[in-house]
Order: C-alpha cells, then structure tokens, then sequence
C-alpha cells in the first residue's frame, strides 16, 4: 500500500506539472484563511488598492477568522479522549492560547495602527 502511494506522489511530481503558484490565493482567501498580517497582504495587488479603513477591516475579519480557528483547535485537543494519558496535547493546548493571546496583543497594535 505503501508502495501505491509512493507511485502516486512520484507520478504526479513527474508529469511536467507545475505546481500553483502564489496567484491561486486572493486577497480575500488569504483573509478567509487567517492571514493578517500586513506585510503578507502587502503582496497582493488589490491590498494597495484599498482605503486605510478597508484595509483595518480586512485584518480585524481575518483575525476573527484566525481566533476562530484557534479557539476550534484548542476544543478539539480538550475533547480527546483519556487527555490525561496524552501530556504532550497539554502542550498543544498551551501553544494555542499563548498564540491566542498573541493574536490578542496583534489586533490592538493594528486597531492603533489603522485608526490614526
């Protein structure tokens, strides 16, 4: 089975294909996916093209977005089964919230940013 999927990945990689390049993401999949940062935004055309108010609501909804997905993650890891005999999840579960409160700190250094 092993084999198979080796044979997949080899077959794929060796047909000439180019892999998608960064033009396959838009602004607002990038968005929908979490991203917030500026700088990232920065590359795409249409984030020049908006007003400093557009752009803040960008970043607040993909950091909506962002907390989201952190806040699903880290019920998922509480949720599994005997958490006791996993203690490397705890560390899991710490990760997230040290990242959500990182996200925290990002969205009022942006709200400052952008409402100048």
């Amino acid at each position: 089975m092993a084999g198979e999927f080796e044979d997949i990945i080899e077959t794929s990689t060796s047909s000439g294909a180019s892999p998608k390049n960064s033009d396959a993401i838009t602004l607002q999949k990038a968005v929908d996916m979490g991203e917030y940062d500026p700088e990232y935004l920065a590359n795409f055309p249409d984030w020049h093209k908006l007003s400093r108010m557009m752009k803040w609501q960008m970043i607040r909804q993909a950091i909506r977005n962002r907390r989201r997905f952190l806040q699903v993650q880290w019920a998922e890891i509480n949720n599994i089964l005997d958490y006791s005999q996993k203690p490397h999840l705890k560390q899991a579960g710490d990760n997230i919230l040290k990242q959500l409160d990182e996200l925290l700190a990002d969205e009022e250094k942006y709200q400052v940013e952008f409402s100048k």
